[in-house]
């Protein structure tokens, strides 16, 4: 057998296609009698609904149908996750709206024109009601609810223990007490390829249904659709083609999936819907949204005694998985850290705004920045290098697995070596020189540089997958994934792992996914699952066609399976006796010749193997960021200059994949912390619904990151491998956030929050020169002590946040 292929950049097979314009997504695909759906959009963020009058847009040229919630008949679902039966949302509204952007109508018309004129006709009758907009000030007394029949407008809340019920006792140990309220703010997903459906009646045959949908899960949504529509699930299939970004916002069934899909079946003809730009600004789920009150108390010589913390989360208008998300963030709120008390409260509140959902790292991120924060205060107000402070505290390596205060294990680590690792490659001592030769001269632009380390989990809510691998009588080879790539580089990565273990040329192995008549079950990508959890998969469905083939060579060979290798040059033959092995391509056509001389009780035919492969638990990549700003202290504008990512996520099957995600990770990070933020004015209208004021950066406004990888395997899967995909995202926030708000701490600056625009940062420039300094800190908003005096609140699992 040659060396291994595994850990070798190997380029991406997926991209000559995609550059050659050879893609197929969904708004390129066309079919015989296709028609176009447009949605009639509310302009309200909280009415009644009382009226829709749609009679002169049936009478414009092309205009199909106009469907309103009454014509289509379909009861409320959830999306992905249900978090209480009552808050399904009606995939067009009934009896009231509750956000801008929520869809009312749907109109269907031979061209997306006609469709879209036709909707400009719909009157739609609203009484406005007084909308909440503040999650924050969704709690208060005479505050509207916003759901009725929930009674409140909590959608989910949990308590943590404090001893004898008193934070005094819980910091009683603790020297001093550092305090900040931190706000993650609201983001929006803004995948390149806006959310798309396709839906085709009596296709591939009379009475089934065929669906493309731009979706990671195509295998998890394929039920909820069905039960939706009222139809048995084998009547109806569903694809993802080409998907131009998911980020976690595609995860699950999208109202407007299921319109489209019953509009389809009522005219009898092929629908699709895009959504434009803007709608996708407003109606794709947004994420983040949280306002984090956190305390940490410290002994003088920096030694951590307990992080407490309160979280008021947003869940938008219909609560769903973004509810779930301030639990995956108090999942991670240790950190890296081996804190000995932890107590993290969290209230979900229902606004008129958006739904929340999963955005790349779903919860994670905002972990890190809450953590990563308030060590970073702490290390100010202690005087202690913000580096020493964290090695002080830090899980050791000897005291892997380590159970948390959160009910989870963190599988292995060594914290300290990315940051050694990101501290020299960095050159982080000659950065600090600088930093300081500047504040002592007093010339040029304010310097900051930023720290951050932080763990993850990863494949936390979904830890089992499918895969299938068959050898073709021409030697080539298809494997079959339950994981559903967009862009990650799957089919390069399980291409070799196979080649790794059976000697196929990876040029030769082809993938086949997310198609629910082809694939047989799936829990598609989210939560960095695709290579663990999906490539563990594969590598055992490779390693039993491996084993069929052993035994099939030793047959023909008259030797024993024991015996059978695969030699240097890929063929099956006696251990040091090349002469005499045979071509994979050889095999197979044996095996199809004669189909009893294979093993076929796990349902496949010919050379192949399929299976289920399930992980025992998830696992926890780590990594440590280093950031450096410029501050332009007569403007406030924060350019980023230099950012190293050291990222530990187990053993690096493609070092050029795992780059990849840094790279992508990173920008976004990145942009949370400089650029990006969603806002509503008071009466709930977006004022960002657009990229023209909502600020997403291009290459233009980032440096060229420095990316590195070091390895500590993970026990819990064959290849030793942990999530990549979302490690820049976490990592990079606050690393930057906290290089922003070093370049100022010389002015007295405690914190600034993000987004860090120049508007913001040049009057905390000022506040600061005139002895402004605001505290940090003010009290949570009194939903907590109401939690905790047990006069309102539920608890829900929060597992399904780790999953996206």
């Amino acid at each position: 057998m040659p060396g291994s292929i595994l850990g070798n950049a190997v380029r991406r097979l997926e991209d000559p296609e995609l550059l050659r314009g050879g893609a197929s997504y969904i708004d390129n695909l066309d079919w015989p009698g296709k028609a176009y759906m447009v949605l009639v959009r509310s302009t309200i963020a909280h009415g009644l609904l009382r009226h829709i009058d749609a009679d002169a847009a049936r009478r414009m040229p092309g205009v199909l149908a106009v469907y309103t919630a009454e014509d289509l008949g379909l009861r409320p679902h959830h999306t992905f996750v249900e978090v209480a039966p009552v808050f399904a949302r009606p995939p067009l509204a009934t009896d009231r709206v509750r956000f801008v952007g929520e869809a009312v109508a749907a109109v269907i018309a031979e061209t997306r024109r006609q469709a879209v004129d036709a909707a400009d006709e719909v009157i739609v009758e609203i009484d406005p009601l007084p909308p909440v907009v503040d999650p924050e000030h969704a709690f208060d007394d005479g505050a509207p609810v916003i759901v009725p029949d929930h009674g409140s407008n909590l959608s989910f809340s949990n308590v943590d223990p404090l001893p004898n019920d008193s934070a005094d006792e819980f910091f009683a140990d603790a020297d001093v007490v550092v305090r900040g309220r931190f706000e993650n703010q609201r983001i929006a997903v803004v995948p390149m390829e806006p959310n798309s459906f396709a839906a085709i009646p009596d296709s591939p045959e009379p009475g089934r249904l065929t669906v493309y949908a731009s979706t990671q899960m195509p295998h998890a949504m394929h039920p909820m659709l069905a039960d939706v529509l009222g139809r048995d699930p084998a009547t109806i299939r569903v694809i993802a083609p080409d998907v131009g970004g998911g980020f976690g916002g595609k995860a699950g069934l999208a109202p407007e999936y299921s319109v489209a899909a019953a509009a389809a079946l009522k005219l009898g003809r092929p629908v699709t819907w895009t959504e434009t730009r803007s709608e996708d600004m407003v109606a794709l789920p947004h994420s983040r949204a949280q306002v984090q009150y956190v305390e940490l108390g410290c002994r003088r010589d920096g030694t951590f005694t307990g992080l407490r913390a309160r979280i008021v989360g947003d869940s938008g208008a219909y609560p769903g998985i973004g509810t779930m998300l301030p639990g995956g963030t108090r999942r991670m709120s240790m950190g890296n850290y081996a804190l000995p008390k932890l107590s993290v409260d969290i209230a979900c509140a229902i606004t008129n705004t958006t739904p929340t959902g999963a955005f790349r790292g779903a919860g994670r991120p905002e972990a890190a920045s809450m953590v990563e924060r308030i060590v970073d205060q702490a290390a100010i107000e202690l005087g202690i290098d913000p580096i020493d402070l964290r090695r002080k505290n830090f899980i050791k390596p000897d005291q892997f697995p380590f159970p948390t205060h959160t009910e989870i294990t963190y599988d292995s680590g060594d914290y300290d070596l990315p940051l050694r690792t990101a501290l020299e490659r960095s050159g982080y001592q000659e950065l600090r020189r600088q930093q300081a030769e500047r504040r002592a001269s007093g010339r040029g632009k304010l310097m900051g540089i930023g720290l951050s380390t932080y763990v993850e989990i990863t494949a936390g809510g979904s830890s089992e997958d499918y895969a299938a691998v068959e050898v073709h009588t021409d030697g080539s080879a298809t494997v079959k994934a339950g994981t559903s790539a967009h862009g990650q580089g799957h089919a390069t990565a399980f291409a070799m792992i196979v080649s790794d273990k059976l000697g196929i040329p990876v040029e030769q192995i082809n993938l086949v996914q997310s198609d629910t008549d082809l694939v047989r079950s799936g829990g598609g990508t989210g939560g960095s699952r695709s290579l663990q959890i999906g490539g563990s998969a594969v590598f055992s469905a490779a390693g039993a066609v491996l084993d069929k083939a052993r035994s099939l060579a030793g047959q023909l060979l008259e030797a024993s399976p024991e015996d059978i290798v695969v030699h240097d040059d890929g063929r099956l033959g006696v251990a040091g006796v090349p002469a005499k092995a045979l071509a994979w391509a050889q095999l197979a056509a044996a095996a199809a010749e004669a189909p009893d001389t294979v093993d076929h009780s796990d349902g496949t035919e010919g050379l192949a193997a399929q299976l289920d492969w399930t992980q025992s638990d998830a696992t926890f990549p780590y990594a440590c960021h280093v950031a450096v700003v410029e501050v332009d202290a007569d403007t406030g504008n924060v350019q980023l200059i230099r950012h190293d990512a050291v990222d530990d996520c187990g053993r690096v099957i493609n070092p050029l994949l795992v780059a990849g995600q840094q790279h992508g990770g990173v920008a976004s990070g990145a942009a949370q912390a400089l650029y990006e933020q969603v806002i509503y004015d008071e009466d709930g209208n977006p004022r960002t619904a657009t990229l023209a004021d909502y600020l997403m950066p291009s290459a233009a406004e980032l440096p060229s990151f420095e990316v590195y990888s070091t390895e500590t395997p993970t026990p819990l899967n064959p290849l030793g491998a942990k999530g990549i995909g979302e490690a820049g995202t976490i990592g990079a926030t606050p690393a930057v956030q906290n290089a922003v708000i070093d370049a100022l701490a010389h002015l007295g600056v405690r914190h600034l929050d993000m987004p860090a625009a120049p508007e913001r940062v040049w009057r905390a420039i000022e506040d600061a020169r005139a002895g402004r300094l605001p505290d940090p800190w003010r009290e949570p908003p009194a939903i907590f002590d109401r939690l905790r005096a047990g006069q309102i609140g539920e608890s829900a699992d929060s597992s399904a946040a780790d999953g996206i």
